[in-house]
């Protein structure tokens, strides 16, 4: 314990250092704020179980209330704490250990976060903690499969967990950093092991892309040394997309977002022709562009971003003295960047300093965070209000016809309707006023989705994508230009039809049956359908004669 402590304190130090002497040069220049509202909500006190808070995610739960956790504060190590949008501060859970990574919310309501240390070998712990309270401990790492996880796991479309863990130079916990899967009830695997050419020390969350794969980022490795982009399939395939190279940004400590255009962004901590990181964008295929350089006076960026619901993606600059207060700012999809508030404007830098948690927009439309100083010397939990309005959030952004999703907003009621590409859903289950669970109806259609209450409706943040299945076709077999009839649900928004990967010409029924030819040039193999929702594949395979 004492070793890993000691550990975490170099940790903590290096990256404190590292801001102080970043360069700064500058990479272009800030476009002025437009209008925003900043308001500090709880100013932390000194020796608050709270202080200094500094996790990597925050997670809104059902109730409306924000989750995330703090290192080293509390009666024991750490805690899992809520606060509410009005500033007050609960202890959920204290933690002997070294909660950095945050909180992710799971589809069963749970949310999901690791300790840095702690468990049987001391090489930290995947954990989930109900928001009253409740915890379960997932898994132990042992160094053989992971150490030191600093960023909370996240579910992909298919239920399961996914995770990486940072490393260990020496010790009993050695090892270049793994990507890992977990369930909810704790089976665990390890998809991949780092060995320092397909990089080295993935700090960074893992985010879901559009195609349902995993992509990240390390801090160290590749073909320079400087950090990777990776993907990784649900099932273990691992892919490095791009090898960093200094001139175009090193060090991934945070995660990237996907965006509504499909494309994954994010920042490094340094590097980029301004020396103090770059803001880039990636493709799923690995296409890799530089949108920004962030250069003098900011330092690198230490978060991740988050799109908000104007498009826009906001994040937070710099960390360390006066003279590096903190900033919040904004950046287009095309580059275009905007500094919005700059911390430490007050005396003693009530209003804070040093922002280290990463943003979250609330269904009320307005960011929230944390600073790691500045109020009264531990921090503050503030807002910033871009004038944008309130929306709702889907806890799953895809699922077929009958699968039920969750969504998250505010003032709904009994009353309240629910529409998936404007196809309303006729079972919906209310929890309080901030959370409704709707049920996929038939014949739904890939979009937003809405929730009207009276007057009001509120609109989903993103798209919405109903996904296709097939359950059966007929006949088996035949030869080219046999009209062959595919039955499934999902199927009214289909765009393509192939056997074995030829184009067939098809006709949509209904949703649960469209007919095809099979085309000419055929041969056996399986169907697959796409639609404007994703693609389903035939279990087995048509025989062409």
């Amino acid at each position: 314990m004492n070793y890993v402590r000691e550990q975490v304190g170099t940790f903590r130090r290096f990256a404190a250092s590292a801001a102080a002497l970043a360069v700064l040069t500058l990479a272009g220049a800030a476009v002025p704020a437009r209008a925003q509202t900043y308001t500090v909500l709880t100013v932390i006190p000194t020796g608050s179980d709270f202080a200094q808070p500094n996790a990597q995610e925050i997670a809104q739960g059902r109730n409306g209330d924000l989750y995330t956790t703090d290192c080293c504060a509390g009666p024991l190590y750490g805690v899992f704490f809520s606060a509410t949008t009005g500033g007050t501060l609960t202890d959920v859970y204290d933690v002997d250990y070294v909660p950095w990574g945050g909180a992710s919310l799971g589809t069963d309501g749970n949310f999901y976060s690791t300790n840095y240390d702690g468990g049987a070998s001391g090489c930290g712990q995947v954990f989930k903690v109900t928001p009253g309270g409740v915890v379960t401990f997932l898994h132990d790492f042992s160094g053989v499969d992971g150490s030191f996880p600093v960023s909370a796991p996240v579910e992909a479309p298919n239920g399961v967990f996914y995770g990486a863990s940072f490393s260990d130079a020496e010790g009993p916990c050695y090892n270049l950093g793994v990507i890992y899967s977990v369930t909810s009830t704790g089976t665990f695997n390890a998809l991949h092991t780092f060995t320092g050419p397909d990089g080295s020390n993935p700090e960074a969350q893992l985010a879901v892309g559009s195609d349902g794969n995993l992509y990240g980022g390390t801090q160290y490795g590749g073909t320079n040394n400087d950090g990777v982009l990776f993907r990784i399939t649900p099932g273990g395939t691992y892919t490095v997309l791009h090898n960093l190279a200094g001139t175009d940004g090193n060090e991934i400590l945070r995660g990237l977002v996907l965006a509504r255009d499909g494309n994954l962004y994010g920042v490094t901590y340094n590097g980029g022709t301004g020396g103090n990181g770059v803001i880039f964008r990636l493709t799923n295929s690995g296409v890799y562009t530089v949108i920004y350089n962030i250069g003098s006076p900011y330092s690198g960026g230490n978060s991740s971003l988050v799109q908000a619901t104007d498009g826009n993606l906001y994040g937070l600059l710099g960390q360390g003295n006066a003279s590096q207060p903190g900033w919040i700012f904004s950046v287009t999809t095309t580059g275009t960047f905007t500094i919005l508030h700059e911390f430490c404007q007050q005396t003693n830098c009530t209003d804070g300093q040093s922002p280290t948690t990463p943003l979250i927009q609330h269904t009320d439309g307005k960011l929230y965070g944390f600073t790691e100083g500045g109020g009264d010397s531990a921090g503050v939990f503030y807002s910033l209000d871009m004038g944008l309005a309130p929306f709702v959030s889907l806890v799953s952004t895809s699922g077929k016809e009958g699968a039920k999703i969750g969504i998250l907003g505010q003032g709904f009621s009994s009353s309240s309707v629910v529409k998936f590409g404007g196809t309303q859903a006729t079972t919906v289950t209310r929890s309080g006023t901030t959370f409704l669970a709707a049920t996929v109806p038939s014949a739904a259609l890939t979009g937003s989705v809405t929730v009207t209450t009276g007057s009001t409706t509120l609109t989903s943040s993103r798209t919405f994508d109903v996904t296709p299945t097939t359950t059966s076709f007929s006949p088996p077999s035949g030869p080219v230009g046999t009209l062959v009839t595919i039955n499934g649900t999902g199927l009214k928004q289909t765009t393509k039809v192939t056997f074995n990967g030829k184009s067939a010409s098809f006709t949509v029924v209904s949703d649960i049956e469209l007919t095809a030819t099979v085309p000419t040039g055929a041969t056996t193999g399986k169907i697959k359908v796409t639609t404007n929702g994703g693609s389903v594949t035939s279990t087995t395979s048509f025989t062409v004669n």
